[in-house]
């Protein structure tokens, strides 16, 4: 049985120098957020472009948050003229309401209409985008993404950010979670108050969405690459613990991220704010 607690008062002893020796190849530290978005990019637009080079298709599943790195992408496809007509774009999640309807690109919460609006708006008329090979979770796809993933040849990389309680896209915590495909999911407390807190609704969590649809934890542990980007993005210091249970701590259904470290091929990048040792230790 993992002792959490123990473990979480432990790694959050460690210096970031001595989590930074620990993590190895496993972490890349960069000095700022901005600097963070900027590396994001960067690892996108480099995996499309050393595969379209090669004559390969480009299968990714990509998060709506972070969303700082979609502009500087934007920017580095254009400048490259980069074509993406051989890119598949399976984007992790979307809220839906009680009924099981994704929330309409009307909201102002839907993951979709944030995803095209910084991403594929701006490039959709002079780079190939391919509309059949995008996908965004929703009442009327998600029983067929797992058909959809294996039809495609997999995923080469799982991009994403990281949960306070080390959820992956809107996978939480729930007994054999690493096992799970894509679904329907009832988002907890935690969740739904730190994106509240982060979405300018004015604290309203009566009507904050307490339903969504995402990607399954085996599709995103069966990719060939993951690459995660763990961020505190505020001055509020929320991820500092759970980048350091997502580095070292014991894999557990208290923490789908754990599971990442069975995998052959991840890496998180993070900056020098969240790789801080908390002010207060308790």
């Amino acid at each position: 049985m993992i002792e959490r607690k123990k473990e979480v008062r432990r790694l959050l002893t460690l210096t970031p120098e001595e989590v930074i020796k620990k993590a190895g190849e496993h972490l890349v530290v960069c000095e700022d957020l901005e600097d963070l978005h900027r590396i994001f990019a960067n690892d996108i637009f480099n995996e499309i472009k050393s595969n379209n080079h090669e004559g390969l298709r480009t299968r990714l599943i990509l998060p709506v948050g972070p969303t700082g790195q979609y502009p500087i992408l934007v920017n580095l496809i254009e400048k490259e003229g980069m074509s993406l007509n051989n890119c598949w774009f399976l984007f992790m999640d979307d809220y839906c309401d009680d009924d099981g309807f994704v929330v309409p690109m009307t909201h102002p919460l839907s993951l979709k209409k944030i995803a095209k609006m910084l991403f594929l708006i701006p490039l959709k008329d002079n780079y190939g985008i391919n509309d059949s090979q995008i996908y965004f979770p929703d009442e009327n796809n998600i029983s067929k993404l797992q058909d959809v993933i294996e039809e495609i040849g997999g995923i080469d990389t799982c991009y994403g950010g990281i949960g306070i309680h080390g959820h992956l896209a809107f996978n939480e915590p729930a007994p054999r979670v690493s096992l799970t495909n894509p679904r329907k999911v009832k988002l907890n407390s935690y969740t739904i108050t730190m994106n509240a807190i982060r979405a300018e609704i004015g604290g309203n969590l009566e009507n904050f969405p307490h339903n969504a649809y995402t990607i399954g934890m085996r599709q995103i542990l069966n990719a060939r690459r993951i690459r995660l980007y763990c961020r505190n993005g505020s001055s509020y210091d929320w991820a500092n613990t759970v980048l350091r249970i997502a580095l070292f701590g014991e894999p557990g259904d208290d923490y789908p991220v754990t599971y990442i470290r069975n995998h052959p091929n991840y890496i998180i990048t993070t900056d020098r704010n969240t790789l801080e040792t908390p002010k207060n230790l308790i």
